[in-house]
């Protein structure tokens, strides 16, 4: 295992399957195609997502998981083009609604959820189609993840220097992270996977929280962040809250996103308006101001405000504890935090989390950190 970890050979190829994902619904035959991400719901309504684009079509005779076909993926997804004024059907069990795409292919679609769903039940599949010029019906379908009637509370936490080592206070590291470094190697911080693994079971072992993730980078990346996931067993959740950079020739540089994380968390806040939110973060830019900005909104709604350190800024940290007491006197707590025990002790004084999801929490992060750091 560890000499396969080290064999460029392999890493090359692990990147290319992932990078190529998208592209081995049509089989290399092109056209249109519906690209969705992973929708979120309740027992009123759903939330989905994706991108229609035009693809395309060569290669289509190159033999399905070989290093050229994926080689072909790849640069068949370098050219593929977002697809805008598309009309989207979107089924969720017996519920139907018609989007239409925007400029740069991205459609958002609510349906209603309007018949009881299966008890005991957390993932749901949505169908998704559109017709293209020619009159033929191309189809999709995706995940959509409901949380348990009984749950009590729901987590949104950012993803860059809150999860992984992104750098999102280095910009030049963090690009770096994110376009050139194997998901594998995007190292999470020592402790998450066992701290949000707690948070989504419950101090009982059987919650299914939600675990909505918010984040600055791309949707370009969003099956590379779902390799990481997966490798670094953290509960991938819809990881959704991506956005769209609007890069290209004409505009070099990503647009702006002041407001991004703080309409995504309204958005949520609306979707699971029973719940109350725990939210978790970093120093390294806004989240604690945007976090504190919700709870002055909500008062009653968040339970706790964790805060990665990761600024290494002693004025910046000031600045972080003169939010916390805004925090508190809003009735919340807002904790800064400069490892994962830390927030995982809170999360257990509060019942969040089990004492032995505590210990494993501790243990697995002294070991990574003696391991990768």
């Amino acid at each position: 295992m560890g000499r396969r970890g080290k064999n460029p050979f392999h890493a090359l190829r692990r990147c290319l399957a992932v990078f190529a994902r998208p592209m081995r619904g049509d089989n290399g035959r092109g056209g249109l195609v519906i690209n969705p991400f992973r929708g979120v719901g309740s027992s009123r309504e759903v939330f989905i997502m994706g991108r229609v684009f035009y693809q395309h079509g060569f290669g289509a005779s190159v033999a399905p998981g070989s290093v050229r076909r994926d080689v072909i993926d790849c640069l068949r997804r370098l050219l593929r083009k977002g697809m805008g004024g598309v009309n989207v059907g979107v089924r969720f069990n017996d519920s139907h609604t018609i989007v239409s795409t925007d400029d740069d292919g991205y459609f958002h679609a609510t349906v209603s959820v309007d018949d009881a769903l299966e008890p005991g039940r957390i993932w749901y599949e949505a169908e998704l189609r559109l017709m293209d010029d020619f009159g033929d019906v191309i189809k999709a379908t995706t995940e959509v993840y409901v949380p348990p009637p009984n749950v009590d509370f729901a987590v949104i936490s950012d993803i860059d220097d809150t999860v992984m080592h992104t750098g999102v206070a280095n910009k030049a590291f963090m690009l770096y992270r994110l376009f050139l470094e194997k998901a594998d190697r995007r190292a999470a911080f020592p402790g998450v996977a066992a701290f949000y693994q707690a948070l989504y079971r419950g101090d009982q072992g059987d919650s299914d929280r939600p675990l909505l993730y918010v984040s600055r980078a791309p949707w370009s990346i969003y099956e590379m962040l779902e390799e990481f996931f997966r490798i670094n067993r953290i509960p991938a959740g819809p990881v959704l809250f991506l956005r769209e950079w609007g890069m290209s020739l004409t505009r070099p540089f990503p647009r702006r996103s002041k407001d991004h994380k703080r309409i995504v968390i309204r958005r949520m806040l609306a979707l699971y308006d029973d719940l109350p939110f725990i939210m978790i973060g970093d120093s390294g830019q806004r989240d604690p101001e945007v976090y504190t900005t919700i709870v002055r909104e909500n008062p009653t709604r968040v339970k706790a405000v964790y805060i990665r350190a990761v600024s290494n800024d002693s004025e910046r940290d000031e600045s972080i504890k003169q939010l916390a007491k805004e925090v508190s006197e809003a009735g919340s707590t807002l904790v800064l935090a400069e490892d994962t025990a830390t927030m995982a002790r809170h999360a257990l004084s509060q019942g969040y989390i089990s004492k032995e999801a505590l210990a494993t929490i501790m243990k697995e992060e002294e070991t990574e950190r003696k391991f990768r750091f």
